[in-house]
């Protein structure tokens, strides 16, 4: 039935299982949920009515330690052993994947020691090949500084949210977009401001263009008049050496 499921969200097809599951079917299912590749979200999972059945009863152990991997660490699993039942190997691979997402999301640069404390993994070469798996499950993005010992994280997935944390988000949202709000307004500020300099600067070009042109204006007046003056003084000039050339006529003497 499982292989008949066609999803887009490996998550989604036990969801539809689980719709028609009861009892000891539904804990088989939670196990297979646990262990299953590419599953690190069960928050709807965790909403289905058949499986919310089983958080009564003798079978809750199993409703509460899906409730474990959607919100908790393998910390959490520690102080609640004896209460919770055995996890496989690769549900518990699993959990500890998703402590490394917790931890990530808190400190982009982890220590190797906090890792083996949390992971209770002393193996250095082992806890290695866990972050590296994380890495290319793609539930985290970084790299190995193995000179400084220490994980690098650059990404990494959103674990399930827990109800009551949904106030505390949407407030930190609403500061977020009061945030963005501050800087929009300061911004349209800055460039009202920018505007005004602008038309300040355009108009003070212009009047200095005004005042150039109207001197050229004036310079070129003033040569041409000087010009037609200096032309008049030459006529005059030219008019009194030809008077200056012409010959004079001497007075003849009467005869008696």
């Amino acid at each position: 039935m499982t292989e008949s499921i066609k999803t887009s969200h490996p998550l989604e097809q036990y969801i539809l299982l689980a719709k028609g599951t009861k009892g000891a079917a539904t804990i088989g299912l939670v196990k297979q949920v646990l262990e299953a590749p590419g599953v690190y979200v069960f928050g709807e999972l965790l909403a289905v009515p058949n499986i919310i059945e089983i958080s009564e009863g003798t079978s809750s152990e199993y409703f509460d330690v899906l409730n474990l991997f959607a919100f908790g660490t393998y910390q959490n699993y520690k102080e609640n052993r004896s209460s919770l039942p055995e996890l496989s190997e690769g549900a518990m691979k699993k959990l500890k994947q998703l402590s490394i997402v917790s931890l990530a999301a808190k400190d982009k640069r982890i220590p190797y020691r906090v890792l083996q404390e949390h992971l209770d993994m002393p193996n250095l070469r082992e806890l290695e090949d866990l972050i590296i798996e994380c890495i290319y499950a793609g539930i985290i993005q970084g790299k190995l500084d193995q000179n400084n010992q220490q994980l690098e994280v650059e990404y990494t997935i959103g674990r399930d949210i827990q109800p009551d944390a949904v106030p505390e988000i949407i407030n930190v949202l609403q500061e977020w977009c009061d945030g963005c709000e501050t800087v929009l307004v300061n911004i349209e500020e800055q460039i009202s401001k920018a505007n005004k300099y602008k038309d300040t600067r355009l108009k003070k070009k212009q009047k200095i263009q005004e005042e150039v042109d109207n001197i050229k204006k004036a310079i070129k007046a003033s040569s041409s008049s000087q010009d037609v003056s200096d032309a008049d003084m030459g006529v005059d000039t030219r008019e009194a050496d030809v008077s200056s050339l012409k010959p004079t006529k001497k007075s003849s003497k009467m005869k008696g």
